[in-house]
């Protein structure tokens, strides 16, 4: 075989050169893809978990813990800021309404207007009753001036017969005309009575259609516009309003908190306490306690307590969650305060062997390892560090809750 000929076996043949060709030029794309697919996954895996549908938290504001004077907190417990004294304001009669007068935010004296209802068919009545009232007055008079006539011309006759100058009947029937109109005089008397009563009612229907303020306080809610209909109970179809608006008396605010039904027994009626907004944490507001409610919330495990609060101020309006500080009287005025945030015992979790607790911040939780103090704080822990008065904390997380998970206020 000829040197021609040896170099002639070498040769590679061109359809094995583009098949070798085509495959290596599609690893690089299939490459790519599969890297492709892996980061839509961990995208979406990182969505679910944490841009997905929010969860819904309940969340309770952490605070100092609380301290007046020497009196030392036995017991703490979270509740909500009451009015004793508030009304849905309405009218006794279904109307129109025809002028509202307040606004959320104002300030009404007792008897104020605040609503007219349409009047013409009250008003109507009433003219129409004293017109009544005019026409009886009018008769009774006209039977009053009938019988003096019938008096004198009794005396006459009663004269003449003295003297024999006329009849026996003549005298009778003069006196049975005076008996006659004295019973008709008594008869339009009990009408004019009926007619003035009727105009009484009238009045009072009148009245009716002006709602007034039943004390004073402030509105915190305006339920109804002018030409709404107005009712003291809803009617058929869902559009009668059944309230003009919320009248509440700011002097009878007072809180509300469920006390665990295990720690009842530490509080008393008129023992000393203090109450601090979760709106305003670093103000402490002395109170008392008012009374314990004799009932207990089988679901719940707590008993009611009602709080005074001997500090009144405008910031201070209903449904503001507030915590309750218990406090028993210690010769330890010199005591200081200790470091740290009281956060529910409950909002304390351990996540891989270390104690958390989740802060809500922009809608979403994370997690902060504390590291609990000792000693005793009713149904709180005190956090000496890692979390600031007034920021918000998870109570009782859930085991799936992870950090940096989207969240809500739960309803």
């Amino acid at each position: 075989m000829s040197d021609r000929d040896l170099l002639g076996t070498l040769k590679i043949d061109d359809r094995d050169r583009d098949d070798h060709g085509g495959r290596a030029r599609w690893v690089p794309w299939l490459a790519a893809g599969a890297a492709a697919v892996i980061l839509v996954a961990l995208a979406a895996g990182w969505f679910v978990l944490h841009g997905g549908r929010a969860v819904a938290v309940q969340t309770v504001t952490a605070s100092r813990p609380a301290q007046a004077g020497s009196a030392q907190a036995v017991l703490q417990a979270t509740g909500y800021v009451t009015a004793r004294r508030q009304a849905t304001v309405s009218a006794q009669i279904i109307g129109t309404l025809t002028e509202v007068t307040i606004e959320e935010g104002d300030f009404v004296e007792r008897g104020q207007i605040l609503a007219r209802l349409d009047d013409s068919s009250q008003k109507a009545a009433l003219d129409a009753a004293r017109t009544g009232v005019g026409q009886a007055q009018a008769q009774l008079e006209q039977l009053r001036v009938q019988s003096r006539q019938a008096q004198r011309e009794l005396k006459r006759q009663e004269e003449l017969r003295e003297r024999q100058l006329t009849s026996g009947q003549a005298l009778e029937m003069a006196r049975t005309e005076v008996e006659s109109l004295t019973a008709q005089i008594a008869a339009a008397e009990a009408g004019l009575k009926s007619a003035q009563a009727q105009v009484a009612v009238a009045e009072v229907n009148y009245g009716y259609t002006v709602v007034r303020a039943p004390f004073s306080g402030v509105i915190t809610q305006k339920a109804a516009q002018v030409g709404e209909i107005i009712a003291p109970s809803a009617a058929g179809g869902g559009f009668t309003r059944t309230g003009v608006g919320t009248v509440v008396d700011m002097d009878s605010l007072e809180v509300e908190v469920d006390v665990n039904e295990a720690y009842i027994g530490r509080v008393s009626a008129a023992m000393p306490a203090e109450a601090v907004l979760d709106a305003y944490p670093d103000w402490r507001i002395p109170a008392r306690v008012i009374a314990i409610v004799p009932a207990a919330d089988r679901g719940k495990a707590t008993v009611k307590v009602r709080v005074a609060l001997d500090e009144k101020d405008e910031r201070i309006v209903p449904d503001m969650g507030v915590r309750v500080s218990f406090m028993e009287s210690r010769p330890e005025p010199d005591r200081a305060l200790p470091e740290g945030v009281l956060v529910p015992a409950s909002a304390v979790v351990a996540r891989d062997g270390a104690a958390v607790v989740f802060v809500v911040k922009d809608d979403v939780a994370k997690a902060v390892r504390v590291s609990p103090a000792s000693g005793s704080h009713g149904s709180f822990r005190l956090i000496p560090a890692g979390i600031s008065p007034g920021e918000k904390v998870i109570d009782k997380p859930a085991s799936e809750l992870t950090d940096g998970a989207r969240v809500r206020p739960a309803g």
